[in-house]
């Protein structure tokens, strides 16, 4: 069975820190390049990041630019997402998506295209 879980999501003022975790099983993990999206409430979805399994290249959001920092531990099976100074425009469900064969390209790739999601995890930026 296919699962992943995220973790690390919470309720942060205004520039502060939040660092999620997206732990994956029933696949092979280090196939897969692994994302990040968002969806505000009455909003769309939104791809925030995107990591390539093996040489590690990264791609983000204009919106997530110098402020996040997705990385992954293959060992782990874990791909993270540490995002700073975060503002109450980062309010929003995060969920992690893995995607087979998503070369890199620089640019993110559909959420469409991604083959596994998670539950989500709600980050709440707020004082």
């Amino acid at each position: 069975e296919v699962q992943l879980v995220e973790s690390g999501g919470g309720l942060v003022q205004p520039g502060g820190s939040l660092r999620l975790a997206c732990t994956a099983s029933g696949f092979t993990f280090d196939d897969y390049a692994m994302n990040w999206v968002r969806q505000a409430p009455g909003k769309d979805r939104e791809e925030i990041s995107y990591i390539w399994p093996r040489r590690g290249e990264t791609v983000y959001a204009d919106a997530a630019k110098g402020r996040f920092t997705t990385s992954r531990d293959n060992a782990k099976n874990t791909v993270y997402l540490q995002m700073n100074s975060l503002n109450p425009g980062d309010t929003a469900v995060y969920y992690c998506a893995a995607g087979l064969g998503l070369i890199p390209t620089g640019h993110l790739p559909p959420a469409n295209l991604y083959d596994y999601w998670g539950q989500g995890t709600q980050v709440t930026v707020s004082s």
